[in-house]
């Protein structure tokens, strides 16, 4: 079994819509959301870093698009 190469910790918290800046881990240079594939976790974390990064965008704390 692999352990998330982004989320080491099981206490840490990855899934708070609040920290953008560990949210735009879980995103490509484009703005879309990571595969569990590539991101490693769970299925239960990859939707809960799915909501938070849908909830982050509503807020306009994340970009839905990234055009750089």
């Amino acid at each position: 079994m692999s352990e998330a190469p982004v989320a080491k910790k099981p206490s840490e918290d990855i899934s708070d819509y609040k920290d953008a800046a560990r949210l735009k881990r879980f995103l490509t240079e484009r703005g879309k959301i990571l595969p569990r594939r590539m991101t490693g976790l769970s299925s239960l974390q990859q939707r809960e870093v799915g909501l938070a990064i849908k909830r982050a965008r509503h807020l306009g704390l994340l970009p839905y698009v990234n055009r750089e």
